[in-house]
C-alpha cells in the first residue's frame, strides 16, 4: 500500500528536481489509496491535546446533559450513539457506528439568506467546557490555511495553476468532527458488522485527520492489498481526498476508502479520539457537471440513521 509522507516545509523551499519527486509521490499515493501523511504543517501538538482533553470532559458528561446539544448529521452539536452509519453512503446496511461526535461547521454568513440557513448557521458551544471554544476556533483557522495549501499542492501535482482549486474556496463550507470512540468495556460487544466507523469515502475535497494509534484504529482499502492498517506518525496529519476531488480529477485520483475498526476485544479499555476536518468548496461550485452542495447534502442525509 502506497501512502507517502510529504514534508510541507521541504515542499515550500524545494528545488525543481525535489518538487518533481514530491509530485510523483503525491500522485502515486492519490491514484492508489487516496491518502497522504503530511508533516511540516506547523500545528502545535499542545493545541490538539488541549482540544482532546476538553472534548473528553464533555463526552463523559451524563447523557441528559449532552442531549441538550443534540444535532443531526451535518449540523452543529452532539451526535450521540446510534446517530450515524457511514457505510450507508455505499449503500451497505450495517448497525450504527460505535462513536459519539461533537460537530462544528462553517458559520460565517455569505449574505445569501437561503445559503446561510442551510450551510452557514451558528455553531453550538457546550457551556460545561468553556475552554473548548477558543481552542477549536484557533484550530479551525489553522485547518483552513492548511487545507488551502494542500489544494495548491494538489493543483501543482496535476500540472494546473496553483489556484485551480482555491479559486473555488473563497467562502467555502467545511465540517469539523471531534469523534470519540469509547472503550469496549463501556460499550460491550459490537454487533456483527459493527465498526467504530463503517467503510466509506469522504464527500468533499480534502480531509485533514489528527488521529491516535490504536488496535481499533484506521484502516485503508486499496485494490492491490485490500484492508490494511493505516501508517501512523504522531507528528503527521493523515490526509485523504474525497469524492468531489476524485471527480474533479476525472477519476485519476481515488476517493480514499477507509474505516475505523471496532473496539478490540484484546484491548478492552482502549478509547480513541480523532479530530477530523472536512474541507469542501464554495456553495454551488460546479464539479464536472455536479453541483457540489447538492451532492454533499445528499451524502450527509444518506449516512443519517433514521
Amino acid at each position: 500500500m502506497t501512502i507517502p509522507t510529504v514534508d510541507l516545509r521541504s515542499w515550500r523551499t524545494a528545488s525543481p528536481r525535489a518538487r518533481a519527486e514530491i509530485i510523483s509521490a503525491v500522485d502515486e499515493g492519490l491514484r492508489t489509496a487516496g491518502f497522504l501523511l503530511v508533516t511540516g504543517h506547523g500545528v502545535d501538538p499542545a493545541l490538539r491535546a488541549a482540544i482532546r482533553r476538553e472534548a473528553r470532559a464533555f463526552f463523559l458528561l451524563p447523557p441528559a446533559a449532552k442531549e441538550a446539544y443534540t444535532a443531526k448529521v451535518g449540523g452543529r452539536g452532539w451526535l450521540g450513539p446510534g446517530a450515524e452509519a457511514n457505510s450507508y453512503a455505499e449503500g451497505a446496511p450495517s448497525p450504527p457506528d460505535l462513536k459519539e461526535s461533537f460537530s462544528f461547521a462553517a458559520d460565517e454568513p455569505t449574505g445569501n439568506a437561503k445559503v446561510d440557513a442551510e450551510w452557514f448557521a451558528p455553531n453550538t458551544w457546550p457551556s460545561e467546557t468553556p475552554a473548548l471554544r477558543a481552542d477549536v476556533q484557533t484550530y479551525l483557522a489553522q485547518m483552513r490555511t492548511l487545507s488551502d495549501e494542500l489544494l495548491e499542492l494538489l493543483a501543482v501535482t496535476l500540472g494546473e495553476n496553483e489556484d485551480c482549486f482555491t479559486r473555488h474556496t473563497g467562502h467555502p463550507t467545511w465540517g469539523f468532527n471531534i469523534n470519540w470512540y469509547p472503550a469496549r468495556d463501556v460499550l460491550g460487544e459490537p454487533q456483527p458488522g459493527q465498526f467504530r466507523i463503517g467503510a466509506h469515502t469522504d464527500f468533499g475535497t480534502v480531509t485533514v485527520l489528527d488521529r491516535q494509534a490504536g488496535r481499533g484504529g484506521l484502516q485503508v482499502f486499496t485494490d492491490a492489498d485490500g484492508w490494511q492498517d493505516a501508517p501512523f506518525d504522531p507528528d503527521a496529519f493523515t490526509i485523504n481526498i474525497g469524492d468531489l476531488m476524485a471527480r474533479w480529477t476525472d477519476g485519476r485520483w481515488r476517493s480514499g476508502r477507509h474505516r475505523v475498526l471496532p473496539p478490540p476485544a484484546d484491548a478492552p479499555t482502549e478509547e480513541l479520539m480523532s479530530l477530523v476536518y472536512f474541507y469542501e468548496c464554495d456553495p454551488g461550485t460546479d464539479v464536472r457537471g455536479t453541483d457540489s452542495h447538492v451532492y454533499l447534502r445528499a451524502q450527509l442525509d444518506a449516512i443519517t440513521v433514521t
